[in-house]
């Protein structure tokens, strides 16, 4: 017999603030990210705390009023977790804990967790635990408080902060390890992308659950891991990818998220080498997403910092068969229409149809409008291969000649 198995879920609270940069409706958006990426690591959100505040309290992040009806209702509710929005300082999340008695986490650890979870290969095990290292080094004082002696003075000097000291090292020694090992997987990977030879590389960027997966999937013919939760993927995939008779290279790089912490940035940097030694890139929006707008502006940011703000790159809308415009009543005079009421055909006559030398929408689920995808895939990768071997030029037919 096969027995059932009771999953449990880790019952946790969200608290965001609301400041002049962050009003309420963009603190509401990030919470709803925040609740996915809780939901993606297996917890299980019971209660979203918000604050307007100036700006956050340096001590408790949030006044003492609601950190106070926050541990009430953690205490009431047996919660095990308290999980904030925004990146806590190592006093913050001392202080925090204190006063809540329960695991505190903040937006970067939540990543960090994901990304354990996800890692699949060594290289992106070392990359992750590299980020973990950075992220733990400042905040190795909490850790020891049991053995540490508040008071200083003669007499009151106690083995906390020697234990400390220790722990700082071991900690900075395995950073320094990490670092070499990476150093050594990124020479052999550039041994690897070195032996492709000098076929067309193509890769996938865009935000975290866009459905870049699912597109390499229904392209290649291949079985990379795609799931509806955030960083389903988190090592680069390459495939071989014939369309017509030409042959390049397609890669399926990590997702990119918001607030995305330095030190992941500063990991996985090596792993988007792939990015930067693409000659064209693919750039996948959920256009279904409310906020798609704001997910390309961080896109974008994150090429800029690597280096990629100028490569040659297509727009692609995913997921068109999962969009629907707010609906939007004329004879209501209090009601301004905006952009949440555009159809797919407006928002195609606007700056849309301009980025990337006109954007494509396409369900890479539903398989729509792939075939006017693959033709412009093709004409780009075409034109990249003839400008570098002109002599192969009559091998590629034009896509409708091939038809």
């Amino acid at each position: 017999m096969i027995e059932k198995i009771d999953i449990t879920h880790e019952r946790a609270v969200l608290i965001g603030v609301i400041t002049k940069s962050q009003d309420e409706d963009k603190s509401e958006e990030y919470l709803d990210e925040l609740e996915f990426l809780t939901y993606t690591a297996g917890g299980e959100v019971l209660k979203r705390f918000t604050q307007k505040m100036d700006m956050p309290n340096p001590k408790t992040f949030i006044g003492k009023g609601k950190m106070e009806e926050v541990r009430q209702f953690i205490q009431e509710n047996n919660i095990g977790t308290a999980i904030f929005d925004d990146e806590l300082s190592a006093a913050q999340e001392r202080n925090i804990s204190k006063i809540l008695e329960c695991k505190v986490l903040d937006r970067t650890n939540l990543i960090l967790d994901i990304f354990a979870q996800r890692a699949q290969t060594s290289y992106a095990r070392t990359q992750v635990e590299l980020a973990q290292c950075e992220y733990l080094l400042p905040r190795l004082k909490g850790m020891w408080t049991h053995l540490e002696r508040q008071k200083g003075g003669i007499g009151m000097r106690g083995p906390g902060e020697t234990e400390i000291e220790t722990d700082r090292r071991i900690v900075r020694d395995k950073i320094a390890l990490l670092k070499d090992k990476i150093k050594t997987i990124d020479k052999q990977m550039a041994v690897q992308r070195g032996n492709r030879g000098k076929m067309v590389r193509v890769a996938l960027v865009g935000y975290t659950n866009v459905g870049k997966s699912t597109l390499m999937n229904t392209i290649s013919k291949s079985d990379v891991f795609a799931e509806n939760k955030l960083f389903a993927t988190l090592d680069t995939t390459v495939r071989k990818v014939v369309i017509q008779n030409l042959p390049f290279l397609l890669t399926d790089t990590v997702g990119f998220i918001r607030k995305l912490p330095t030190q992941l940035v500063d990991s996985f940097k090596s792993t988007l080498d792939e990015v930067r030694e693409a000659d064209l890139l693919l750039h996948v929006v959920d256009i279904s997403h409310p906020n798609f707008e704001e997910h390309i502006e961080s896109v974008n940011k994150v090429l800029g910092e690597i280096g990629c703000a100028n490569k040659e790159t297509i727009m692609v809308f995913n997921k068109i068969d999962a969009y629907k415009p707010e609906p939007y009543d004329e004879t209501d005079l209090e009601v301004e229409r905006t952009e949440a009421h555009y159809s797919l055909e407006e928002w195609k006559k606007t700056w849309m149809h301009r980025v990337g030398n006109n954007a494509l929408f396409i369900s890479a689920l539903n398989k729509r409008n792939l075939n006017e995808f693959k033709k412009r895939v093709y004409d780009e990768v075409r034109n990249i291969h003839i400008t570098r071997f002109p002599y192969n030029h009559f091998l590629y037919p034009d896509f409708d000649e091939e038809e």
